[in-house]
């Protein structure tokens, strides 16, 4: 008989072994028993709470994402002017909880997932959309370029992203954050 209240846990184990599997892994090449095993459970319950490899795959990068909202939402609760906000933005890309290794892979895994998957691709967009309406709020009164700065800087953002998962010794947040904010300086000083 099924232990009342545990779902919720199980389902927190599961979401957070499958980001560490595939840490672990490099890539979406787990399977459901390693991920279920690493959670301590047996593979038929995660089945039975994600249906799927992708669908538990699709749950993590929820969770992830949720995390990423959570740093963002924080950040700009102290942000007191346009500039104060896109330093926080930037600052909240970078934080701990979102640029550990384990992450960056699922991130990496997550952009190659969207190319195929209609749900991946969509939480995808709501992802960038969501940045790209916080740069641009922060940015109208600070250029007559908005939204091509605001490419510019998830560009970035994406690619620090990107080069920390594809090359071991990699910079860490401090830096990237360093490098993103001395472009976004250079950019507004070039106005």
């Amino acid at each position: 008989m099924p232990k009342v209240g545990m779902e919720p846990v199980r389902r927190a184990a599961l979401v957070e072994a499958t980001i560490a599997e595939i840490g672990a892994e490099g890539s979406l090449d787990v399977t459901v028993g390693s991920i279920a095993k690493r959670a301590g459970v047996s593979s038929g319950l995660a089945h039975h709470y994600f249906g799927g490899k992708d669908d538990l795959f699709l749950a993590a990068m929820a969770h992830i994402l949720a995390g990423f909202h959570d740093e963002v939402r924080d950040a700009l609760r102290n942000a007191e002017t346009r500039r104060g906000r896109l330093d926080a933005l930037v600052r909240a890309s970078f934080a701990p909880s979102c640029f550990k290794p384990q992450t960056i892979a699922a991130w990496l895994n997550f952009y190659v997932m969207a190319q195929t998957s209609p749900r991946a691709e969509h939480l995808l967009h709501i992802y960038r959309a969501r940045l790209r309406s916080n740069l641009l709020h922060a940015l109208r009164p600070l250029t007559g370029k908005p939204e091509a700065m605001a490419e510019t800087l998830g560009a970035l953002i994406d690619g620090h992203y990107l080069r920390q998962a594809l090359r071991a010794g990699a910079m860490g947040a401090p830096e990237a954050t360093r490098l993103t904010l001395d472009a976004l300086d250079d950019m507004l000083e070039a106005q």
